[in-house]
């Protein structure tokens, strides 16, 4: 017996200090630039400014806040975590032995010999343990993979925070921007509805042509059919924002897009190492961890296992007769089974396992690619809507002052009434566009907190 537990002891030794097949994970090198091309410094001048800084509206912090507790898709995430932890305990379990255990009860007349006796019981139980020694590095490659695969749901549930905190305030901004062109329809009904009273009485008298007052039936309508289509766009938004929120689609409470404070300047230097902060990236290096681990897992699937079996109990003719002294028997085995010729099939899994590694450096590298694009892609957002706001309202002013200039004109007869229809169309188009232009600027902000990781 003592030397059963010897020989057991030297193979866990062996077990346990055995080599892991398959190549180890290295950190991939990537080139990138040091700098974005829209930096104007290169001084690292950055500092950390999460959403709640960079969101003044307390009306959209508060939907944020929401968000980030009721969100199903982040649930769902976080969910995805403890599935990937569980994992882990799964695999690692196959490192040790496992004990458990076995009972028979038998009543029967057949002899060793063939034919029959006078019938007999017998009784047995015995626990027994079972193991397969990791001598390879399969299990342990196997527990690699899902801890890695672990880190990544970690990085993935950060992705998600990212995602939604962008989704939500790109909706709340596109809410905003909408009931502002609302508005701006319901005024400019108003306004053509009295021009075309005007211009009703004055065909009605004789003093203005049937075209003049077709002219403003026209505008009126286009100003009519633009109020529909906005409540339309605020109701889907208002549902899309709802959703996110964990909540059945219904009405969404919020500011004003002019009240909207820009967030802070985005600091000089932005270096380009602040990408390692965006969790898809971590997410993807994650996954090429993962998927390098599972080449040792297939390579040690190439070689023989080594599997351990002992049992240790008691066995009798009478129940009441099993006892630790009585009849004890023992066993211990050992096994080595391993591929012999399968026409390359293990061989096939390990190239199978190295093209899917090669896939998932390709995606780590394409995912560091779109990140730098997505960063370039908001800093230029930000920089040039910048200089269109300004135009647009200088734009926005002169048309106000044309319309009413025009109108003006027109009353006192001293130009016609297509020059009042022209100042009015570009004074409505204008003042959407400013809605529009301003709405599109926050969501510039938006897109670089996302495109950044989180903030800067």
């Amino acid at each position: 017996m003592k030397k059963i537990l010897v020989s057991i002891i030297v193979l866990i030794i062996l077990g346990l200090s055995a080599c892991k097949v398959g190549p180890d994970y290295v950190r991939p090198q990537i080139v990138t630039p040091e700098y974005f091309i829209y930096d104007s410094l290169r001084n690292d001048t950055t500092f950390n400014l999460s959403w709640f800084d960079l969101f003044q509206d307390e009306e959209l912090r508060s939907l944020i806040r929401i968000g980030l507790e009721q969100n199903k898709d982040l649930l769902i995430a976080a969910a995805r975590i403890e599935e990937a932890r569980a994992t882990v305990g799964y695999n690692k379990a196959d490192l040790y032995p496992s004990l458990g255990y076995q009972a028979t009860a038998e009543r029967s007349n057949m002899s060793a010999v063939g034919g029959s006796t006078t019938p007999y019981n017998q009784f047995f139980i015995a626990p027994g343990i079972s193991w397969e020694i990791d001598f390879w590095g399969k299990y342990r490659r196997s527990t690699e993979a899902a801890r890695a695969e672990l880190l990544g749901t970690e990085f993935g549930y950060r992705n998600v925070v990212v995602a939604l905190v962008s989704e939500i305030a790109g909706a709340y901004f596109q809410l905003l921007d909408y009931r502002m062109r609302l508005d701006i329809s319901r005024n400019t009904l108003k306004s053509r509805q009295v021009s075309l009273n005007i211009i009703q009485e004055r065909f009605n008298k004789g003093y203005t042509g049937e075209l003049d007052l077709n002219q403003a039936q026209i505008q009126e309508s286009v100003a009519a059919a633009a109020i529909p289509r906005y409540e339309r766009s605020i109701a889907q938004t208002e549902n899309a924002l709802s959703i996110l929120l964990g909540r059945n689609p219904g009405k969404i409470d919020g500011g004003k897009l002019i009240d909207q404070v820009l967030p802070p300047d985005i600091p000089a230097g932005l270096p380009s190492n602040l990408l390692e902060r965006r969790p898809d990236i971590q997410e993807a290096e994650a996954s090429l961890a993962a998927q390098t681990a599972r080449i040792g897992v297939a390579q040690a699937m190439r070689f023989p296992s080594i599997s351990l079996t002992a049992m240790l109990g008691v066995a009798s003719a009478d129940l009441s007769g099993i006892t630790l002294n009585n009849n004890g028997i023992w066993s211990v085995s050992g096994g080595l089974l391993g591929p012999l010729f399968d026409f390359g099939k293990n061989k096939r899994r390990v190239e199978v396992e190295r093209a899917r590694t090669e896939q998932a450096l390709l995606q780590y590298e394409n995912t560091i690619l779109q990140s730098f694009r997505e960063v370039e892609d908001a800093l230029i957002e930000i920089h040039t809507y910048k200089t269109e706001i300004k135009a647009i309202q200088d734009q926005l002013v002169a048309s106000r002052n044309a319309a009413y200039l025009s109108n003006a004109r027109y009353d006192g007869g001293v130009t016609s009434y297509l020059e009042v229809l022209d100042s009015e169309r570009t004074l409505f188009d204008a003042e959407l566009s400013a809605s529009q232009t301003r709405q599109l600027q926050l969501q510039a902000y938006v897109k670089l907190y996302k495109a950044l990781g989180g903030g800067w």
